[in-house]
């Protein structure tokens, strides 16, 4: 009987050709050196350079820069979210002496300006009404008249 063997490639007996003469490895560091350029930066031991200031600070302000862009960051989503109390009167002097001031309150906040000026106003600004459409104002929809607008208003078509 045959004995049976393990290895394929002694079975088939091929050879693929990817051979290295003997003792190739041994001395081919020593060859190789022998056929590159002379580094002196290698032969040498090189002194150490002094640092300048902004090498040694670098770290530190990079660090910082960091840390104040995350506190801006941050501050900016409790502004977003509204939980930031930095902003009602209480924590705000400047707000609370406008709020007090009755002419600010009069200018700024109280909303004394009827649709009715507005629509004064276009018209005093040579705004053509006819061209806005009926969204904009109707009269049925207020139980206004044309005659409560004012005297030289056209009247809208009907």
């Amino acid at each position: 009987m045959k004995e049976k063997t393990d290895n394929i490639l002694e079975k088939i007996n091929r050879q693929d050709g990817f051979t290295v003469p003997e003792g190739y490895f041994e001395d081919f560091a020593g060859r190789m050196m022998a056929q590159l350029p002379p580094r002196p930066e290698l032969e040498k031991p090189a002194a150490p350079s002094r640092r300048s200031l902004w090498q040694t600070v670098r770290p530190f302000v990079y660090m910082a820069a960091m840390f104040a862009g995350v506190w801006c960051m941050l501050k900016m989503f409790t502004l977003m979210t509204g939980t930031d109390d930095s902003l009602s009167i209480e924590n705000n002097p400047t707000l609370a002496t406008a709020v007090s001031n009755e002419r600010f309150v009069e200018d700024y906040v109280i909303d004394d300006i009827s649709e009715w000026d507005i629509y004064d106003s276009m018209l005093n600004d040579s705004i053509d009404i006819e061209n806005l459409g009926d969204s904009l104002l109707n009269l049925e929809d207020t139980g206004a008249d044309a005659d409560s607008i004012g005297p030289d208003a056209p009247v809208l078509p009907q």
